[in-house]
């Protein structure tokens, strides 16, 4: 226990925490409401004023983004801030241009890939001068001139166009219909298909499954700087086996047959090709004897000379990054990575006006930036420490400066920093964001400006435009908690956040958040949810506004619960050395960390060590179980939402990176699974599936079931007719976590069902 405690911050905060006693106003307590679930979910958002996708035009003087729609949260519409007279004003009301929104099937499922449940508008281009804005909606394809407001329909057809995108130069529209690649003049409106044969198992242009739910990479196509080739795959899903599944609606039944890519099984066969606009003869790129590896990216150089492709081994233990040169197609390696357990991708590749370029690597420990010369050859290391850069922002090469996200200074916030492009010193890194919390900044082509969006646990979601010294240029979206917020009248009786830290039992620094009553009575021991995700990839505890699930931690400890969340080894943004532990085997690390958080909770005096629960999502959502089964003198109740029950149901890339291929890990996906464990049920389960789902198909819930009546073991089900992963909409989020909060309510705080 003493080492448990090493470290630890009991009731003191890492942020700028808030303690919720009460709010006052002109000497009075303000009235305080009661937070529901159903409020959660209703317009307008809790968030308050919020925007999406803010893109600077290329000269920096206007800046287009997406707004909620004043009565529907969930639909945005498309709005303007001038730069130069600081005035907002909406361009396009979505409302007035879908016809039913009827997604495609390739739509959805992209959007599910995406995690996008918007309605309206949900992206726009613009035009490489800054005098139109491209802005897709429903399907249909809108050009709009900004000066004038004049809005015209360049593709308006029955079928759905997906990932739609400008040319650099703004002369073309392309996108992905049935299956090919097809280009749209923007003057003319003339439409033609550069590929005709996609069909069946043939994809153009298009991301394969692994590739948008696991890689990050959610198109398959990529524009040349001059507008003369596109970099066009080509995905082959013949050799992927086919799984047939069921989709259960309200009003029937389908019968879908999904290539769906189990872990060692086929993946698709990717090829590349540079496709070009103009009719000259298509070339496919030769990426080497090897068909059972990963295209992971793409990229132009910046005189659209060359392709670079990123290239990752099925075992995903070696990233070779290859340069083909269009005018021979010779393919040259720039740079190879590689690692004894897994690389993790990144988005942080950047071309060079001299021909370079820059480069994110983890082969320090930790992930950091490099800079490499037209050849290859290394030139710097421009960021270095005990800390993670996280994603670039942009490059100003006259100043001989990259900007980028990091967390230098504090695990739980994101800032934007700026390091010199040059050789030299890599710790002389400077931090532009100063406010608490959490940024991220989107940056103009050209020009010296920035978006800075950020929120912490205190500060709704704030928007400003500053430059690139960090000086305030215009607030764009205050976003005050005053009076007028939609969270104003729950302030009063907001529970109190805490953060905190322990020592998992290598020495490394387990963070937490605890968010519970703001008052509790002595002599109180209040029930616990754990609410956990404990897989890789994802950081869960921030210094951030809360979404519409936080919103649910203040509702439960409102109502006498303490909610308790753990980032543990094996989560992202810590380097290395936190994230490998899991490796070759799940669900063992992750909980033994969980564990050590749950004795601590015990130290607090007002946790009832009686009355602990689990709730998880996904991976959460196994975790949730493994906690059930394996400690079932620690955990008494838990609610499983969407889990992984085996993982050699699951999917090729995510389950190989951390198992392994199942023909030289049995041992290892066994052990991983619930099924070992069983008979170690003796708490309520509630276990929640889209019937409808997949990404965690419902064949892990079903195979689960079926587990748990043969050991005569008790659990209560709840499923969602239609519904995905994400069992997205209102009206079955507000219906699950009633039923989420009924069930802990009914087994953990003893309250009778209504």
């Amino acid at each position: 226990m003493t080492r448990l405690i090493t470290g630890l911050l009991v009731f003191s905060c890492l942020m700028n925490c808030r303690t919720a006693w009460a709010v006052e106003t002109d000497g009075a307590r303000v009235q305080q409401d009661n937070l529901t679930i159903e409020r959660i979910y209703q317009t307008p958002s809790l968030t308050g004023e919020k925007a999406r996708l803010m893109k600077l035009s290329p000269d920096g003087k206007r800046l287009a983004y997406l707004k909620e729609h004043e009565t529907d949260k969930d639909r945005y519409d498309l709005w303007l801030f001038d730069v130069t007279t600081g005035k907002h004003a909406r361009l396009v009301n979505s409302a007035r241009l879908a016809r039913g929104e009827h997604l495609s099937d390739e739509e959805k499922a992209r959007r599910e890939r995406m995690r996008l449940y918007a309605k309206g508008i949900t992206d726009f281009s613009w035009s490489d001068d800054g005098r139109t804005l491209l802005v897709p909606v429903a399907g249909d394809i809108f050009v709009l001139d900004v000066s004038s407001g004049k809005l015209r329909a360049l593709v308006r057809t029955p079928v759905f166009e997906t990932d739609v995108r400008l040319s650099p130069g703004g002369h073309w529209a392309s996108f992905v219909r049935e299956q090919n690649l097809w280009l749209v003049d923007t003057s003319s409106g003339e439409q033609k298909p550069l590929t005709t044969d996609g069909k069946g198992p043939v994809k153009y242009g298009m991301a394969e499954f692994v590739a948008q739910e696991e890689m990050d990479r959610l198109t398959g196509y990529w524009w040349s700087p001059d507008e003369r080739w596109l970099a066009v795959a080509r995905v082959d899903e013949s050799s992927v086996a086919l799984q047939e599944r069921y989709e259960v609606y309200p009003d029937g039944v389908k019968v879908i047959r999904q290539r769906y890519p189990k872990t060692g099984t086929s993946n698709a066969k990717v090829e590349l090709w540079l496709l070009s606009p103009r009719g000259e003869n298509p070339v496919q790129l030769d990426l080497g004897p090897d068909k059972d590896v990963y295209l992971a990216r793409a990229h132009w150089s910046k005189d659209g000379r060359y392709v670079y492709v990123e290239q990752e081994s099925r075992d995903q233990k070696r990233l070779r990054l290859w340069r083909f040169a269009v005018s021979s197609g010779k393919r040259e390696l720039m740079l190879e990575e590689t690692s004894e357990t897994w690389l993790n991708l990144h988005q942080n590749f950047r071309a060079l006006n001299d021909g370079g370029f820059l480069w994110s690597s983890e082969r320090d420990g930790h992930s950091h930036l490099y800079r490499y010369d037209a050849s290859g050859r290394l030139v710097a290391q421009l960021t270095r420490g005990p800390w993670e850069v996280l994603s670039v922002a942009g490059i100003e090469e006259d100043e001989g400066k990259v900007f980028f996200l990091g967390n230098r200074d504090n695990p739980l916030e994101t800032h934007l920093f700026a390091a010199s492009l040059e050789p030299g010193d890599a710790a002389r890194v400077e931090r532009l964001t100063h406010e608490p919390g959490v940024h991220s900044a989107s940056m103009a082509r050209h020009g010296r400006l920035w978006i800075d969006t950020y929120s912490s646990v205190d500060t709704p979601p704030r928007v400003l435009l500053k430059d690139t010294s960090g000086k305030l240029v215009a607030v764009l979206i205050d976003n005050p908690l005053n009076e007028q917020h939609p969270f104003w009248p729950y302030l009063a009786a907001r529970p109190m956040v805490q953060f905190g830290k322990l020592q998992a039992e290598d020495g490394q620094w387990l963070y937490y958040r605890l968010v519970r009553p703001a008052r509790i009575a002595e002599g109180d021991r209040l029930p616990v949810i754990v609410d956990v995700y404990g897989g890789p990839g994802v950081q869960r505890v921030r210094n951030v506004w809360p979404d519409a699930k936080g919103y649910w931690h203040y509702y439960m400890a409102n109502r006498g619960y303490v909610i308790f969340s753990l980032d543990n080894r094996g989560s992202a943004n810590r380097g290395v050395r936190f994230e490998s532990p899991i490796y070759r085997k799940l669900g063992d690390v992750e909980l033994r960390d969980q564990l050590r958080g749950v004795a601590f909770l015990k130290t607090l005096g007002f946790a009832d060590p009686r009355r602990i629960g689990l709730f998880g999502w996904s991976y959460g959502g196994y975790m949730t179980i493994m906690g059930l089964l394996k400690a079932p003198e620690v955990f008494s109740t838990g609610v499983a939402v969407a889990p992984v029950t085996d993982w050699r149901l699951y999917d090729t890339h995510y389950t190989e990176r951390y198992l392994g291929m199942p023909s030289n890990n049995a041992d290892g996906y066994r052990l991983s699974s619930v099924f070992p464990y069983v008979r170690g049920l003796s708490g309520a389960l509630l276990l929640v599936h889209g019937m409808a789902d997949d990404n965690v198909l419902y064949t892990h819930a079903t195979a689960f079931y079926d587990a748990l009546q043969k050991a005569n073991k008790p659990f209560d089900i709840m499923v969602y007719p239609g519904s995905k992963h994400s069992l997205w909409g209102s009206r079955v989020r507000v219906h699950l976590f009633n039923t989420i909060s009924r069930y802990f309510d009914q087994h953990l705080k003893g309250t009778p069902p209504q």
